[in-house]
């Protein structure tokens, strides 16, 4: 397991994952944005961490002198609980898996690309932000290799940003709502993180609960011949739901803001 920083002697650790920070428009992310802030700051006093699952952003990629603009109300807060104490810890999901240096460098917030297993108040967990897991989906994992290949990074960047962001964002919309349906509904047994965490679980019984974000539905479902439990975080796009861990339990929980 790979511990994570040693946390404050508060009540519980909170988890929440894609935000999409930057669709449909503006106006809409803009008034997402606010309301997730509004979530940790109703938070704070009670949090002894908080840990995103992934795709915080539709599009992230950080040049050499330049990152994306904008996300100005969500910077400031991380800064703030980090200025407070309150660990953070970042996971890359499939929109914004061009993650770097920035956020350890300047906001003291760790960013993992892969899935890890650690502690959190007492309970084994598997953490990720799930893209990729499971069998099938070989055309995403494919195109995920080229994304995630130092070349095709460092052409990327010599793309004018201007250029360069505008593209990525106009197609990572169009993958947005092109998975939009199939996004918010439970494929039962044909689920990729379902027999994932299936066969994560039987080779890693102590594992209490698999939590996942990607998915974009909230579920929490108890796992075959096992103790362990999977848990989807949903999404703060349409179900604004985020899970809270204690040392008496996990609870699935909705903010209503």
């Amino acid at each position: 397991m790979i511990p994570l920083f040693q946390l404050p002697d508060k009540p519980s650790v909170l988890l929440a994952s894609d935000l999409h920070l930057g669709v449909p428009d503006f106006k809409q992310s803009k008034e997402r944005e606010i309301r997730f802030v509004n979530w940790m700051r109703a938070h704070q006093d009670q949090a002894a961490a908080l840990i995103i699952l992934g795709d915080l952003f539709d599009f992230w990629f950080e040049y050499k002198h330049v990152v994306p603009k904008g996300y100005l109300h969500v910077l400031g807060e991380l800064t703030r609980w980090r200025m407070a104490g309150i660990p953070i810890y970042l996971f890359t999901g499939n929109h914004d898996l061009w993650m770097r240096n920035y956020f350890p460098n300047e906001l003291d917030i760790p960013v993992f690309h892969a899935p890890i297993t650690t502690t959190l108040k007492g309970h084994p967990v598997l953490l990720a932000h799930g893209d990729g897991l499971g069998p099938g989906d070989h055309g995403f994992k494919a195109m995920k290799k080229i994304f995630t290949n130092p070349v095709a990074q460092y052409l990327f960047r010599w793309i004018h940003p201007d250029i360069g962001i505008g593209l990525a964002n106009s197609l990572s919309r169009k993958s947005r709502y092109a998975h939009a349906i199939t996004d918010k509904v439970d494929l039962g047994e044909k689920e990729w993180l379902w027999i994932y965490a299936q066969e994560f679980s039987q080779a890693h019984p102590e594992i209490e609960w698999m939590i996942f974000g990607h998915r974009h539905f909230p579920l929490r479902k108890s796992l075959p011949n096992s103790k362990a439990e999977m848990i989807n975080l949903g999404d703060w796009l349409h179900s604004n739901t985020y899970l809270k861990i204690s040392e008496t339990g996990a609870d699935l929980l909705v903010w209503k803001n």
